[in-house]
């Protein structure tokens, strides 16, 4: 029987390589892995792991053709439902959403539909002259904004232009991609294969993108609607306001935001000989988080050169990051010091970090989430050396364009006030993506992208 076959292995960089370098970790299915992989699939009546997926992917059928060795018809498949195939592929939460609910994983291991969807990503790029192109509408001669050029804004952006729309997106810094080119790592999402296709896939479509317009700055919602004649604004400006502790120290020359650290690297290539963008990851960094963006950061400074630790004040039962990045993170040298919370960084008399002075935990009753809460060890005190502390801790959604929108409400969070369908409290305003919700999925924000595009027409 198909499922019998055990879930074909990823071949991956070694991790004594890895670490030192900024090539992709993963190097995905070849055709005859992938071929092999999509006979796993049961093919089920009713598919628990497309109602699982946020854009609803039909994942049997584009795996069948891949089974088949219809690479051009299992990329036409998924198009219908997503235009970052390669993109979500590579960053998505599989573990918790479609591969999570694939009946496999029951006894078994789960179909690989993240790394299946990744390789008809690839092959799409490096077989575009065998990919139907898209259908296009004819002109509505309706013109819609759409601000942010992250997953949700190109979601967005791509329906309505199949849709017939005129739409023009307006990006605050001078790339387009949002977090998928300020956030992700190079090791995680190569930026000019990879990020820069699936945003001329987009461009393909004819929408068109103005890089360095801060809306809320360079022009507002109102002028963009009174003045330049957009009938309909969607805002997708994610979610990039970092969070500190608070704590003692903050202030101290090394003291880094992950968004900061993370923006220097990324976006403006500090990793590379020939970019002059200054990084420091220093000779022993310190992450406070345990999130993906957490992963991220350590994983980066590691490859600059420091010896690094994640501080994390529950265990790692807790931690919310991907399981795939916890385990790379530990297979490329990163110390993980669990039920571990930061009282203060402290500094020499330069003002420089010199280390950062910590508390045990314990686990107590669970909080709001579920989670049980960590409580301090009195008397548990003890100090990191550390020349870099990067504070991975979560972002919030930028008040700026709720400040300078009249009738946009938000939330107490921050986020814009949002139903479904994306309509905020203003009229022909939508929003979605991190922007409402805070800090999420390339996925989830892709989907609130899709609905807004549905509700627009």
């Amino acid at each position: 029987m198909a499922n019998k076959i055990d879930r074909v292995p990823v071949r991956e960089q070694d991790p004594q390589v890895r670490a030192h370098n900024f090539d992709e970790v993963c190097l995905g299915y070849n055709e005859q892995e992938a071929q092999l992989e999509a006979t796993r699939c049961l093919n089920c009546k009713n598919p628990r792991c497309v109602g699982a997926c946020p854009v609803g992917i039909k994942i049997p059928a584009f795996i069948h053709e891949v089974s088949e060795g219809n690479f051009a018809g299992a990329a036409a498949i998924i198009a219908e439902d997503s235009s970052l195939p390669a993109i979500c592929g590579r960053v998505c939460p599989q573990e918790t959403q479609c591969e999570g609910s694939c009946i496999l994983g029951i006894k078994g291991q789960p179909v690989a539909i993240g790394k299946l969807e990744r390789f008809i990503g690839d092959w799409s790029r490096e077989h575009a002259d065998e990919v139907p192109a898209p259908k296009i509408a004819p002109s509505n001669g309706r013109k819609v904004a759409v601000i942010g050029s992250g997953p949700a804004g190109l979601a967005c952006a791509g329906d309505l232009a199949k849709r017939g729309f005129d739409v023009t997106i307006f990006e605050a810094l001078h790339k387009a991609g949002g977090v998928l080119v300020y956030g992700i790592p190079e090791f995680r999402l190569p930026k000019d294969t990879v990020v820069a296709h699936e945003v001329d896939a987009i461009k393909a479509l004819g929408v068109k993108i103005e890089t360095d317009v801060i809306v809320g700055r360079t022009i507002t919602i109102d002028q963009l609607m009174e003045d330049e004649g957009f009938e309909f604004v969607f805002v997708g400006t994610g979610a990039g306001l970092p969070k500190f502790m608070g704590i003692p120290g903050e202030n101290l020359n090394g003291v880094f935001s992950a968004n900061e650290f993370l923006t220097r690297n990324n976006l403006m290539q500090a990793f590379r000989d020939d970019h002059l963008t200054p990084i420091r990851a220093g000779r022993k960094a310190v992450v406070v988080g345990g999130g993906n963006v957490a992963m991220d950061a350590a994983r980066t400074a590691l490859r600059l050169g420091a010896d690094t630790h994640i501080v994390y004040r529950r265990t790692e039962v807790e931690l919310p990051a991907r399981k795939e990045e916890v385990h790379h993170a530990k297979e490329e040298g990163i110390v993980f010091d669990m039920l571990t919370n930061p009282v203060e960084i402290l500094g020499d008399e330069d003002g420089n970090v010199r280390a950062i002075r910590c508390i045990r935990m314990e686990l107590g009753e669970p909080d709001e989430s579920g989670r049980r809460s960590p409580v301090p060890v009195a008397g548990s005190e003890f100090e990191i050396e550390a020349d870099t502390v990067i504070m991975a801790l979560g972002t919030a959604p930028n008040p700026l364009i709720a400040r300078t929108t009249a009738g946009l409400e938000t939330t107490r969070r921050g986020g814009l006030v949002a139903d479904e369908s994306g309509a905020t409290t203003r009229a022909h305003v939508f929003a979605g993506g991190d922007a409402v919700t805070g800090a999420a999925t390339v996925i989830l924000a892709m989907g609130a992208g899709r609905r807004a595009a549905s509700a627009i027409e």
